[in-house]
């Protein structure tokens, strides 16, 4: 069984050793992975998937509309990829309070940055590539259909601003 705190080690690990990009964070975290059996490897992609599942909230999409500059659907299933992978006090602290990635996130680069789609991969490829089969359902419940909460208009500049005003005050230039 793997702990939650293994599971935020091995994230963090990745991340240092990937300098923070987030492609090259997944790369890490599979090579990492390919270390564990194949048993640890679904207990990881567990508590990355319910963490994912988590994170899918009205909120933190909003606040992913203002640090992104808009967010699809795909957009913010990246995100919340990403956001995994910034560890465990950035996550937990964006999920309780979105508008506080404003003082949790020390740099954001438009560039590499909120977009986290290949660490969803990670552990699916290490199991693959360990077993040589797909990694099978992971007895978890399924994501909801719809986000957690109250739904926002992201088109309404007013809405986000009163919503994140710290977030719309750091990255609305």
């Amino acid at each position: 069984m793997m702990e939650e705190t293994e599971f935020w080690e091995l994230m963090d690990a990745a991340r240092e050793a990937a300098e923070g990009d987030p492609e090259d964070q997944a790369d890490v975290l599979v090579e990492r992975l390919l270390q564990l059996d194949p048993e640890t490897v679904l207990d990881f992609a567990r508590h990355f998937e319910s963490r994912y599942n988590r994170a899918y909230t009205w909120d933190l999409w909003g606040a992913a509309w203002v640090l992104l500059d808009g967010a699809s659907d795909d957009a913010f299933d990246f995100f919340r990829c990403w956001l995994i992978g910034q560890g465990r006090e950035i996550f937990e602290g964006a999920v309780h309070e979105p508008d506080s990635l404003a003082e949790l996130l020390e740099d954001f680069d438009e560039e590499i940055d909120g977009d986290g789609e290949e660490l969803g991969y990670a552990a699916d490829e290490a199991y693959e590539q360990l077993t040589g089969t797909v990694a099978p359902d992971l007895g978890i419940a399924p994501a909801p259909a719809e986000p957690e909460g109250t739904p926002i208009d992201f088109e309404n500049e007013a809405v986000l601003t009163e919503l994140y005003p710290r977030l719309s005050r750091r990255f609305k230039g």
